[in-house]
């Protein structure tokens, strides 16, 4: 008798939906498809939160018309990966991404902002980010607190990292006029 042994059933982004709309997930739920994989997300504490709406606060007025802000909702990469990043900028459009999710090549700036997700954010979503071209990744570490900078990408890795503290400014690589001060986000 052959041995079997069992296998991962993963799953692309049409069955993905599929399920969200049959109602398979409790709505409470804070699910993301990645790599196929269907994983289940950390619930977002107080502090999280807390940075999460300091940056939407600093950012709303600095780019004005030249970006859209968006915060916990779906980014397609390619077929099998649906993340919820914490925080984007992404390239204007003037159905604001009513028609269509965004894509890799609509971003030009993705937060993540980590405590409990440190690892994974540092490791499997900055793979992830990097491998679809994702031009500048920040990880604000709320553990340290720093912000680390990763541009650059080349396959899986980004060929650029720094870490920032409490005074210093980066502009930003897609949008250079804007320039952020930590302070005012860490």
């Amino acid at each position: 008798m052959a041995t079997v042994n069992p296998t991962k059933h993963l799953t692309n982004l049409d069955e993905w939906r599929r399920l969200g709309e049959a109602g398979i997930f409790p709505p409470e739920s804070r699910l993301e498809l990645i790599n196929g994989e269907i994983l289940e997300m950390a619930p977002i504490g107080f502090n999280h939160a807390g940075h999460l709406i300091r940056l939407l606060n600093y950012f709303a007025p600095l780019v004005g018309d030249k970006a859209l802000l968006n915060a916990q909702n779906p980014l397609q990469l390619g077929d099998l990966s649906e993340p919820e990043p914490d925080f984007m900028l992404l390239k204007p459009r003037a159905d604001f991404y009513s028609s269509r999710h965004p894509i890799a090549a609509d971003v030009l700036l993705l937060v993540e902002v980590a405590d409990s997700s440190l690892y994974y954010d540092q490791n499997q979503k900055l793979r992830l980010y990097a491998l679809h071209g994702i031009p500048e990744y920040w990880l604000l570490n709320l553990n340290e607190p720093c912000l680390e900078v990763y541009r650059q990408p080349h396959g899986e890795v980004y060929a650029e990292k720094s870490t920032l503290r409490q005074g210093d400014k980066l502009s930003l690589s897609q949008l250079p006029a804007i320039q952020v001060a930590m302070a005012a986000i860490l």
